[in-house]
């Protein structure tokens, strides 16, 4: 059975898509490379998995994907290069607020590495790489899966160092079946809220929770704005099938709800939720940026002045070769406000939690 090769374990994101081959009989056996300082916590997750799932097997390696051949002894990468069929890239760094030198070194340096990687992997099936929507930067409009546009600015280093990263990854369409992941905002899983970090729309329940004393809670962002929220299992769902689809190969896919909602009916059934009341009058968005950049305002709001940027960026996300695919496997967007009850019931049991919480510069 096809080896399937991981980075960013044990990361939150790549352990779960392990658990969902192995579920759903993509492979049994899967390699890691892991950091040197991760690997206690990596074999750790990887007992806990391979409990889960008896019979399936995961083998680490000590690595980094920073470093030509991802760090890995010569001798062990001799060994395993042939057994590799699918190659999946996750590790990057995923913070909005993230300082260009170390978000390139990561996203775009580490992709190159892992290009390379791919390259000595002889029967590599699929190269399936996990890009970002928003390498769009400040592009507004309809976005499209099949356009790669350098936009005229970015809205944080995060963007950019992966859009720079993605231009890698799309020259290597030319050499090996590579099939690019675009995801939008990715949320808690949709029947049980559960995440590992309060990020992305989590910000808002932040700002919700705190100021819940006040006599009313304004409304935030344009009116005119949507916000792309995908649910965690959605991603797990669709690229469990993607990996395995022939006519994946060779495409880029937006991963992205294909009617997202208005920043204001997401932020106005988040404030009925959490607080049992809807959302009275509106903050305007140049004083949103006023108070966020404000280092003491935005600690004691838990949001991260970067997610400003996005409650009045006008774009969609077409996904018409995503939905293409993945309409042979029936996997189908959960709406994210059905979600929300779930989203807000997890937050508010975890709220108190540090490891849950973003740190807020």
């Amino acid at each position: 059975m096809a080896v399937h090769f991981f980075t960013g374990f044990p990361g939150f994101i790549t352990s779960q898509l392990i658990r969902t081959v192995f579920k759903d009989g993509i492979t049994r056996q899967a390699y890691a490379v892991v950091l040197s300082p991760e690997f206690s916590k990596a074999q750790t997750e990887r007992e806990a998995i391979q409990e889960e799932y008896p019979g399936c097997q995961i083998e680490l390696f000590e690595g980094d994907i920073t470093l030509p051949n991802l760090g890995i002894e010569n001798a062990e990468l001799a060994t395993i290069a042939p057994r590799i069929s699918v190659l999946w890239h996750l590790a990057a760094v995923y913070d909005l607020a993230v300082k260009r030198e170390i978000a390139w070194k990561v996203n775009v340096h580490g992709t190159a590495c892992v290009n390379d990687f791919a390259r000595e992997l002889p029967n590599l099936k699929r190269y399936m790489y996990f890009s970002t929507a928003y390498v769009a930067g400040r592009r507004t409009g309809t976005l499209l899966e099949t356009e790669l546009i350098r936009p005229e600015a970015f809205k944080n280093y995060y963007e950019e160092t992966k859009f720079e990263a993605e231009l890698r990854v799309e020259d290597l369409k030319k050499e090996l079946p590579v099939t690019i992941i675009r995801p939008s905002i990715v949320c808690g899983h949709s029947e049980t809220g559960a995440t590992i970090k309060f990020d992305g729309p989590y910000f808002f329940l932040n700002m919700i929770d705190r100021l819940k004393g006040l006599p009313f809670i304004p409304h935030v962002g344009s009116k005119h704005t949507t916000i792309n929220v995908v649910p965690v299992d959605y991603i797990f769902k669709a690229v469990s099938f993607i990996c395995t689809e022939p006519s994946a190969a060779g495409k880029t896919l937006h991963l992205t709800d294909p009617k997202p909602h208005l920043v204001n009916d997401v932020y106005r059934a988040m404030t009925k939720e959490m607080t049992g009341k809807y959302p009275v009058g509106r903050l305007l968005i140049g004083l949103i940026k006023i108070g966020l950049s404000i280092k003491k305002v935005r600690q004691t709001l838990g949001v991260e002045y970067e997610t400003s940027d996005y409650l009045d960026w006008e774009a969609n996300f077409d996904c018409t070769e995503a939905q293409k695919v993945l309409s042979k496997g029936n996997i189908t967007c959960t709406d994210f406000i059905e979600t929300m009850p779930a989203m807000v019931k997890y937050y508010n049991e975890n709220k108190y939690k540090k490891e849950y919480h973003i740190s807020i510069k």
